[in-house]
C-alpha cells in the first residue's frame, strides 16, 4: 500500500521518528490509525447510546409519560449533566 501524505504531514511523521519515540514512518502511521479507529469507535458507541436514549424518550412520550418543562426540571437535567460530565453519577 502507498500512502501520500502533504509536506506538512510527512515532516511531522520524520519529526515524530526523529524524536525518538517511533522507529519508522511506519509506526508512526500505524499508532495514527489506531487513535483514527479507537476515536470512531467512541463516536460509534456515543452515537448508539444516543439513538437508544432518543428511542426511550420517544416511547415514554408515547405512552403520555410526559412532563411539564419548568425551571426546576431545567435546573435538575443541568445538574444530572455536570454530574455525569464529570462521572459522578452513572
Amino acid at each position: 500500500m502507498n500512502v501520500s501524505l502533504t509536506t506538512e504531514m510527512e515532516e511531522w511523521v520524520q519529526r515524530k521518528v526523529g524524536s525518538g519515540l517511533y522507529t519508522s514512518a511506519s509506526e508512526v502511521v500505524r499508532e495514527a490509525l489506531r487513535a483514527l479507529h479507537e476515536r470512531e469507535t467512541r463516536k460509534s458507541a456515543r452515537l448508539a447510546n444516543l439513538r437508544d436514549a432518543v428511542a426511550v424518550g420517544i416511547q415514554s412520550a408515547d405512552s403520555g409519560n410526559l412532563q411539564e418543562w419548568t425551571g426546576g426540571l431545567q435546573k435538575e437535567v443541568k445538574a444530572l449533566a455536570r454530574s455525569r460530565r464529570s462521572g459522578s453519577a452513572s
